[in-house]
């Protein structure tokens, strides 16, 4: 199988989406009436979009049609939610070696899924439609283990690897092009109200079970190293690692999120951040 190539325009994206979906039709043909429902059937991504995350959703208390309706108003209220996740799509095709097309993310990674559903349930939430933001964020946990509070910022071009037990406080921000793998916790220290979140920078890698604690930055382009938990400001470009983390190398590498570059340094340095 060649290797995909990276979506080079947005608009290439919907028609790269409905090449899969056309291959996969002919080739299993198990699946075809799923391919024609979910993406053939539909003229652009928003549609296909709406559909995917309705049928997902959806629910006894809450119908898909429901579901689709809010996903509609959602798109058209804020096209940048479409453009978000076709820059979503792109990222998992840059960076996850074990896709076929862009058929697998769109259809069966819950990464990906969960982020589209929290930008929907975050436009409710500006709204002050917070009961049903809620709603969905419920929902997103109960079937993906990803668990993102509506109120949460989150930038685009971001690729949430396997996903599972992913969880992101109220007030996180989290930047462009961010790359986490799963059990990563965006969290806070206490009980306290207020801005208590971790901000993330643009191009961040956050390896499986990294822990960011508080009301902390962690710069553009730095590196978190799986299982650390990081309780204090992570300077720009730099990697740090261990529990409590500490700085193991600066610079970190150009653009660790793009790269997936989970190796650290041999050398330690002797401080705590």
């Amino acid at each position: 199988m060649p290797k995909l190539e990276v979506v080079a325009a947005r608009t290439d994206v919907w028609s790269q989406l409905r090449e899969a979906a056309e291959a996969a039709a002919r080739s299993e043909p198990h699946l075809a009436s799923q391919m024609n429902a979910v993406i053939l059937s539909h003229a652009d991504l928003s549609a296909a979009l709406s559909f995917q995350i309705a049928r997902k959703l959806g629910d006894a208390e809450l119908g898909a049609m429901s579901v689709r309706e809010v996903c509609r108003d959602a798109h058209e209220a804020d096209p940048g939610i479409v453009a978000a996740a076709e820059a979503d799509l792109q990222a998992v095709a840059e960076r996850d070696p074990a896709i076929r097309s862009l058929l697998q993310p769109f259809l069966y990674f819950k990464g990906f899924q969960a982020l589209q559903g929290h930008r929907v349930a975050h436009w409710l939430w500006k709204q002050g439609r917070d009961t049903l933001a809620f709603h969905l964020q419920s929902r997103m946990s109960e079937l993906f283990q990803i668990d993102i509070h509506p109120a949460a910022r989150l930038g685009s071009a971001l690729f949430l690897d396997h996903g599972t037990g992913i969880v992101i406080g109220e007030t996180a921000v989290v930047g462009d092009e961010v790359s986490m793998l799963h059990a990563v916790t965006l969290g806070g220290t206490g009980a306290e109200r207020g801005d208590r979140h971790p901000k993330i920078g643009k191009g961040v890698l956050l390896g499986a079970g990294a822990k960011v604690l508080g009301n902390i930055t962690v710069g553009d382009y730095a590196k978190v190293a799986s299982g650390s938990v990081v309780l204090k400001p992570v300077p720009a470009g730099c990697t740090v690692a261990g529990v409590p983390a500490r700085l193991v190398n600066c610079p970190t590498g150009e653009a660790p999120a793009r790269t997936m570059d989970h190796t650290l340094a041999d050398i330690v340095y002797d401080f705590v951040i």
